[in-house]
C-alpha cells in the first residue's frame, strides 16, 4: 500500500454489524449519505458550478436507488469468512461498490444510447436537459455525452477513493485492493468485448458467455464476495468455494438482466424493454437462439436475429421477440438460471459458511437471478 493513514477527519466511525444482508444495504445508504456529504463539500470548494452541475447530480443519481445487490454480497463474504463486530470496513467498501456501479451506468448509457435508468432519465439525457434549460450554445447532444462520462469519471474517482482509504485502515488492505483492482480492469474488459462484439457482428455462444461474465457477473457477485471476504481474513479454501459462488451467482443475474432486456416491463425493471434488441446486442440469450435457430434449420428467425449494426424499428424489435420464444431460447435461458442459481449454492455451501450465512445466499441469489434454486436438503449441494 502506499503508506498513509487516513486523516482524521477522513477517519470513519465504527459500525456494528449488521444482523442481515436486508440490513446490510440499509446500513450502506447510512455511509454512503456520509461519504457523498464530505465529496460534495469538497466539490464546493473546489468550484461551485462543477459541483452544482455535475457533482450534485452524481450525487443524487447514487442515492436514487438501486438493488445494492453488491453490497450485500460483500456482507455475505464477510460473513462467510467469520466477519463479525465492527463492520465499516465492509460498509464502506459497500459504498465504494456502489460508486463504482454507479460509474458503470452513466458509461454504458452513453455508449447504448438508454434513455431511462433506474425509472428516471438516464445521466446523459440529465445534461441535454440542462443544455436546454440553461440556453446553451452548440449541439445538446455533444455536451451531454462529454458531461456524463465525466459524472461517470467522478463516481470512479470517489469510488477509488473511499476504497483507498478503507484499505489503508484495515490489516488485510494490500489483498483488499488486489481484488478491487482486477475487478476495475476486469469491467472495462466486459465493456469493450461488448463494444467489439457489436462491431464485429459476432454471435457466438463463447463470446456471449465471456462478455456476461467480464462485464457482469465478476463485478456484481464474484469480485464483491471475495471484497467481503478479505476483510473477513478469509483463507485461500473459503476464497475460493466464495469466488465459485460468486461466478454462477453472477452469471445467473446477468442472463436475467438478458431476459428483462428482452421482455421486461420498464415500470418493473426501471429501464427500457427493446434497448437490447433494438441494438442487437450480443447476449447470451441471442446467440442460444441463433443456435438453436441454426440447429432446427429455421431460416426465419435466423435472419430475423442475424447481426447488423443499424438500430431494429419496433416491428423488427415484436419480431425478434417472437423468435426467441419460437427457437426456445427464452424457455433455455431460463432453465440455465436456475441450474446456474443451484450450483451457486454448492459451491457457497464449500465456504464453511455458517447456516444462517448460507439461508441469507441463498435467499439474495434468488433475489438477483428470480429463479428459486434447490435449496440445502432440497438437493444434493456437493454432498
Amino acid at each position: 500500500m502506499l503508506g498513509l493513514r487516513p486523516t482524521t477527519a477522513e477517519r470513519p466511525r465504527h459500525v456494528d454489524a449488521p444482523r442481515t444482508a436486508v440490513d446490510a444495504t440499509a446500513s450502506v445508504d447510512t455511509v454512503l449519505a456520509q461519504v457523498l456529504r464530505e465529496r460534495l463539500d469538497g466539490a464546493h470548494r473546489t468550484d461551485p458550478v462543477f459541483a452544482r452541475d455535475l457533482a450534485e447530480r452524481v450525487s443524487a443519481f447514487v442515492r436514487q436507488g438501486g438493488k445494492r445487490l453488491r453490497t450485500a454480497f460483500a456482507w455475505c463474504g464477510w460473513r462467510a469468512a467469520g466477519g463479525s463486530g465492527d463492520a465499516t470496513a465492509v460498509l464502506r467498501t459497500g459504498a465504494a461498490l456502489e460508486l463504482v456501479q454507479a460509474c458503470a451506468l452513466m458509461h454504458d448509457d452513453v455508449m447504448d444510447g438508454s434513455r431511462l435508468r433506474r425509472g428516471a432519465p438516464a445521466m446523459h439525457v440529465e445534461f441535454e436537459r440542462l443544455h436546454s434549460a440553461t440556453a446553451m450554445t452548440g449541439p445538446p447532444e455533444g455536451f451531454a455525452t462529454a458531461a456524463a462520462v465525466l459524472a461517470g469519471d467522478m463516481a470512479l474517482a470517489w469510488a477509488d477513493d473511499l476504497l483507498t482509504e478503507t484499505a489503508l485502515g484495515s490489516p488485510h488492505g494490500t489483498r483488499l485492493h488486489r481484488h478491487w483492482r482486477e475487478m476495475r480492469t476486469e469491467m472495462v474488459a466486459g465493456q469493450y468485448r461488448d463494444i467489439h462484439a457489436q462491431a464485429t457482428g459476432a454471435s457466438g455462444l463463447d463470446e456471449a458467455v465471456a462478455i456476461a461474465t467480464l462485464k457482469s457477473a465478476l463485478y456484481t457477485v464474484e469480485r464483491p464476495l471475495a471484497l467481503g471476504a478479505c476483510l473477513g481474513g478469509a483463507d485461500d479454501r473459503t476464497l475460493h468455494a466464495l469466488r465459485s459462488a460468486g461466478r454462477c451467482a453472477g452469471l445467473a443475474f446477468q442472463l436475467r438482466d438478458d431476459l428483462d432486456g428482452a421482455f421486461g416491463d420498464p415500470a418493473v425493471t426501471g429501464k427500457p424493454a427493446d434497448d437490447d434488441l433494438r441494438t442487437r446486442k450480443l447476449t447470451y440469450l441471442l446467440a442460444v437462439a441463433l443456435t438453436l435457430a441454426g440447429a432446427a434449420g429455421d431460416k426465419a428467425a435466423a435472419h430475423t436475429l442475424a447481426p447488423g449494426t443499424a438500430a431494429r424499428p419496433h416491428d423488427t424489435v415484436e419480431r425478434m421477440r417472437e423468435a426467441l420464444r419460437r427457437t426456445g431460447a427464452q424457455a433455455a435461458v431460463e432453465t440455465k438460471i436456475a441450474a446456474l442459481a443451484t450450483a451457486s449454492l454448492r459451491h457457497f455451501e464449500a465456504s464453511g459458511a455458517e447456516p444462517d450465512v448460507r439461508r441469507e445466499f441463498a435467499a439474495l441469489v434468488e433475489r438477483a437471478s428470480g429463479a428459486r434454486p434447490a435449496r440445502l436438503g432440497e438437493a444434493p449441494c456437493g454432498r
